[in-house]
């Protein structure tokens, strides 16, 4: 669904629409509010000099375009100016692994992206899953027949001929990946140097950037194994629920062997807890658990369950530009401000 709608479409009338009163602010009584691109402002809007986020309903007549989207996120979530995401010296490698699904890899990588990108970071999404939800949220063209990481893989086809530019955000490109990647593990079997087909990849990029994230798909297969010898570092999501836990010794077990046969630079750099709910102490236990377990290696942010973060992918856009102002957005622009004041702190190890 397109996050632009032409500036004269309204609401779909179900009855005659009737008055609403002066202090209401949301649509008339009986009628359908329509998609957000045309309901209500991206960021809200600003009532005298507070700013309203989306999660407070309010109405716009249209959107501005996406480029606009996001230098108005930037003025939201950093009005001073004074945040700033220090660029690393050499270019960090992250593989957004964890074999669970649905604990929050494509979000992460997607609103991490973003949130670099618009703060000066020259940054390269690689969307490694056959699902292509990392290429759905940045609003990359993925369906058959577009050039995609498959061609890469299977067919050495070199990276910057696949990679498109993500629209309204200069400093952020994709790789995307289309269905045809779901049989890449079988294929990849007969492939020599089967294991870092990807790093090769990477390594043959002309251009520089400063941050690769590659989104994984749920599962420790040939398709994860590329991803960690291509990274430096492995960030991995861990959702604030029961069994988070469960399965995250396989996963370390096998980035030790990774690390052991395959790529010695690799190793697990950072830990973010994501779908927190304050209102359980389970929120809490699984928060304490982990911090214990992995040490300073836990991102001090956390990311809340925000039904705007969910609702951003449908509109093609991250929860970044998408709703700035929401708590979801502010979580992911402190884990970002977070991993890039590390990454000068302790520079990694490997030229990019």
């Amino acid at each position: 669904m397109e996050a632009v709608i032409p500036p004269d479409s309204a609401p779909i009338p179900v009855v005659p629409q009737q008055p609403a009163p002066a202090a209401v602010s949301g649509p008339p009584v009986g009628t359908i509010d329509t998609p957000r691109s045309s309901a209500r402002s991206p960021y809200g809007e600003a009532v005298g000099d507070a700013y309203v986020s989306r999660e407070t309903p309010t109405l716009e007549e249209d959107d501005p375009p996406l480029a606009m989207e996001a230098m108005r996120a930037v003025q939201i979530l950093n009005p001073s100016g004074e945040v700033t995401m220090p660029r690393p010296e050499r270019t960090r490698i992250m593989c957004v692994a964890n074999q669970k699904g649905g604990v929050g890899k494509t979000t992460t990588t997607v609103n991490l992206a973003v949130a670099l990108a618009l703060h000066g970071n020259r940054v390269l999404v690689v969307d490694l899953d056959p699902q292509g939800n990392a290429s759905t949220g940045l609003n990359v063209p993925h369906h058959t027949g577009v050039p995609d990481v498959y061609d890469c893989l299977i067919d050495s086809v070199p990276l910057e001929e696949v990679a498109q530019g993500v629209e309204g955000i200069p400093n952020l490109w994709c790789v995307p990946a289309t269905i045809d990647l779901a049989g890449a593990e079988i294929e990849l079997v007969s492939v020599v140097a089967r294991e870092s087909r990807l790093s090769r990849a990477i390594a043959a990029y002309p251009g520089h950037f400063d941050y690769v994230f590659i989104d994984c798909p749920p599962s420790l297969g040939l398709l994860t194994v590329n991803a960690l010898v291509a990274a430096q570092e492995v960030l991995i999501p861990i959702q604030c629920e029961y069994y988070a836990l469960e399965g995250l010794n396989q996963l370390i077990n096998n980035i030790n062997l990774v690390r052991k046969h395959l790529n010695p630079m690799l190793e697990v750099s950072t830990i973010l807890l994501t779908m927190y709910d304050r209102r359980t102490r389970l929120a809490d236990a699984v928060e304490q658990d982990v911090r214990n377990h992995f040490g300073d290696k836990v991102l001090q942010a956390v990311i809340p369950r925000n039904v705007r973060v969910s609702e951003a992918p449908s509109y093609g856009q991250s929860v970044m530009t998408y709703d700035p102002g929401s708590r979801g957005a502010t979580s992911y622009f402190a884990a970002a401000q977070e991993i890039a004041e590390r990454g000068v702190k302790e520079p990694v190890s490997r030229n990019g």
